[in-house]
């Protein structure tokens, strides 16, 4: 049987722009990039990662510059760090130092010249695309669920509609222009058409408040489009804008996942995330809360027993 054409593809190719500068995480990202920021053991990049393997990717893009090598030598082979733990046998440590990346996952690298925007970036992993659908995760957006990942869940619903998936979730309207916005037919379940998308929109204008956050499932026009669309918002070329001119060619749903989004290129969404993830944690959940609770007493947050 031969394999259908277009969206209805199962994706295989995820891409993780990563080129950004982290501004806001300054002086720590002068020479730790944004991405390898930790949420107890492990860096933002590997929680992007093992969702986009677990929704059946195997091939990941990375979209870095020219300055920022820790991404690449955190997927590449650490022979001397490996050969130290093996001699002391400290075998689990090993396991987890290998399996950053899943036997027959391998990770591209491909530089963006120019910080031209996320369309941009997104556009410079056509040649490793090609004529299929595929996957861009922003690593700041991390997104937390005990079933399946938010990528998993949009493949799936992307594989049986044949439509491209944009990840959404309800933001007060006061923040809507914080956000690309969509406007949507009704939903069906998880899912519903999009209509409009504005970038950023006033709240007085805003056609919802319905925001997009850092999950995507594309179809490969997109790169035609991205290649005539013209420098918008802050003179960069920006993915919102060719999504807006899919929407009059090919169906584009709005992906209302199961999870929570912790924003980690905030502070407070670092830290909120760290909470979650800690107080989640097999071992460190009870000692954690302890912590927690012992730290508000101290402050008076909580009143002592």
């Amino acid at each position: 049987m031969t394999q259908a054409s277009g969206a209805h593809r199962r994706i295989r190719k995820a891409v993780f722009p990563v080129a950004g500068l982290g501004t806001r995480f300054l002086p720590a990202t002068k020479t730790v990039p944004k991405e390898m920021l930790p949420i107890i053991d492990r860096p933002l990049i590997q929680y992007a990662v093992d969702e986009a393997v677990e929704a059946g990717c195997d091939t990941l893009i990375f979209i870095t510059n020219r300055y920022k090598h820790a991404v690449a030598d955190y997927f590449d082979k650490a022979y001397e760090l490996e050969q130290k733990l093996e001699k002391a046998g400290k075998q689990q440590q090993l396991e987890m130092v290998r399996n950053v990346l899943p036997d027959g996952v391998r990770a591209v690298f491909v530089t963006q010249a120019e910080a031209l925007g996320l369309g941009h970036a997104v556009l410079c992993a056509k040649p490793i695309i090609g004529d299929e659908p595929f996957a861009v995760l922003l690593p700041d957006d991390l997104i937390w669920n005990r079933g399946d990942g938010a990528l998993r869940q949009m493949a799936d619903a992307a594989e049986a509609s044949g439509a491209s998936m944009i990840a959404v979730q309800d933001v007060p309207r006061e923040q809507t222009g914080s956000y690309g916005i969509v406007a949507t037919d009704a939903f069906e379940g998880r899912s519903g058409r999009i209509r409009a998308m504005v970038e950023k929109p006033k709240p007085e204008v805003a056609p919802s408040n319905l925001a997009v956050v850092g999950r995507y499932v594309l179809d490969p026009r997109i790169f035609d489009l991205l290649e005539s669309t013209s420098p918008g918002a802050g003179g960069e070329i920006q993915l919102t804008d060719a999504i807006a001119r899919l929407l009059d060619e090919k169906p584009v749903h709005a992906f209302r996942f199961q999870g929570t989004r912790f924003d980690c290129g905030t502070h407070i969404g670092l830290i909120e995330a760290t909470i979650r993830y800690a107080l989640d944690h097999e071992k460190l959940s009870d000692a954690a809360a302890q912590l927690m609770q012992s730290a508000l007493k101290e402050l008076g947050v909580l009143e002592l027993d």
